[in-house]
């Protein structure tokens, strides 16, 4: 039986890379793509698949959100981002979250069968850098940097005024 994957990102290059990649694999296979979150949702109710790979920046809502609505509407599904934003950024807000996994995009190849194939284990995929971020944080040796201090909406409103939104949009 074949792996099942939805890849959400905004760029079509990116996706179609993604796809070569694991359809370069005997067992897995892309059952649809979206380029943001909303078509994202939709096809993953829709296919039904084993692992979602998410951006982090998508055009109508970011990835941390959708990750929330999928964790509401299908809790079981495991969720890997695949972004351009470094681990030690939004790896450890991404595991807090839900995701079962996080990737950086200049990561190899070899890396992302990788991180799929311990996903569709049910396991959880961290890179050995992440690894030791989160060893770090556990004994207390890393201090935090500001934007981990904040909450989830505060961080959220953080990105929202990044990418250029009002305080009237936010609201």
């Amino acid at each position: 039986m074949n792996l099942k994957l939805v890849i959400v990102d905004d760029h079509g290059i990116v996706r179609q890379g993604i796809r070569l990649i694991i359809e370069s694999e005997a067992d897995m296979e892309v059952v649809g793509e979206a380029d943001c979150a909303k078509d994202g949702l939709a096809i993953i109710t829709a296919k039904k698949p084993d692992i979602a790979i998410l951006d982090v920046n998508l055009p109508d809502q970011n990835g941390f959100d959708l990750l929330r609505d999928i964790k509401l509407t299908h809790p079981d599904l495991p969720v890997l981002f695949l972004t351009i934003h470094p681990e030690e950024i939004l790896a450890v807000r991404a595991l807090q979250a839900g995701a079962k996994g996080y990737l950086c995009k200049d990561s190899s190849s070899d890396e992302l069968v990788k991180a799929l194939r311990k996903l569709a284990g049910g396991g959880v995929y961290v890179s050995t850098s992440l690894s030791e971020i989160l060893a770090r944080d556990v004994s207390g040796q890393r201090e935090k940097l500001p934007h981990e201090r904040l909450s989830d909406r505060e961080y959220q409103v953080l990105c929202l005024f990044a990418s250029g939104k009002s305080v009237g949009q936010i609201a």
